[in-house]
């Protein structure tokens, strides 16, 4: 993934649309603006850029309708619905048209920056998959996990100790390369019925995890936190 990725902002809020546009300019993106369907086509016409991030609720042509004339390009722009809370429907439907992922407003902006770079490594996860990826071997800081044999081993290829839901947790997050995974989606994704989404167990098993896999478990940065949210596996 080039930091020189281009991404275009399409909201009809202005002062949102520049904010925007200079905290990604600040983390290296080039950036393109519109305010509504129309001025996007026009951007499109002259240039290909690798997300939109777009509006749900525009004047005019809403932001569902616009995504729908995106779709069918297969290497056309990656899609992240901005949508105002509550509006629960809409993300819903968008996600089912194709967009690649959602944010809430009012925007986090390092969890934009954080999307957008998820966003474009699985778009381009074919040229960037791990070498070994392949033979069932991935990385986590500094161990690899086997997911054929279910064991976890370090630099010298030594196993390290791994209860089955711990696992069962990392071999979740192996799938969900990239994304951020909320408590509900770790625990339904873990299968442990047990687990209620409100304490503390989620965190604790975690914790676990990365005294194992990461190089400094004060400061994650395999399995990195997501304030408010949840959790996300990110290698590089």
């Amino acid at each position: 993934m080039s930091e020189s990725n281009l991404i275009c902002v399409c909201d009809d809020d202005q002062p949102l649309r520049e904010m925007v546009v200079e905290y990604l300019g600040k983390n290296g993106f080039e950036t393109i603006e519109a305010q509504d369907g129309e001025s996007l086509r026009a951007q499109l016409a002259d240039c290909s850029p690798d997300v939109i991030l777009l509006d749900i609720n525009m004047p005019g042509e809403d932001g569902l309708s616009v995504l729908r004339s995106l779709q069918g390009d297969e290497g056309g722009p990656r899609v992240i619905m901005l949508t105002a809370a509550g509006e629960t429907v809409d993300r819903i439907v968008g996600l089912e048209m194709g967009a690649d992922d959602y944010l809430p407003k009012p925007v986090d902006l390092r969890e934009l920056v954080a999307r957008i770079r998820a966003v474009l490594r699985r778009s381009g996860r074919k040229e960037a998959e791990d070498p070994q990826a392949g033979q069932g071997r991935l990385p986590f800081g500094k161990t690899w996990l086997d997911l054929e044999a279910a064991k976890l081993f370090d630099e010298d290829g030594d196993p390290i100790p791994l209860t089955a839901m711990e696992f069962n947790l990392l071999k979740l997050f192996a799938k969900n390369r990239g994304r951020v995974l909320n408590r509900d989606q770790i625990l339904e994704g873990a299968h442990d019925r047990e687990w209620d989404p409100f304490d503390r167990s989620i965190d604790i098993r975690i914790s676990r995890i990365r005294k194992k896999i990461e190089i400094n478990p004060a400061k994650p940065a395999v399995i990195r936190t997501v304030r408010g949210i949840g959790y996300i596996y990110d290698p590089q």
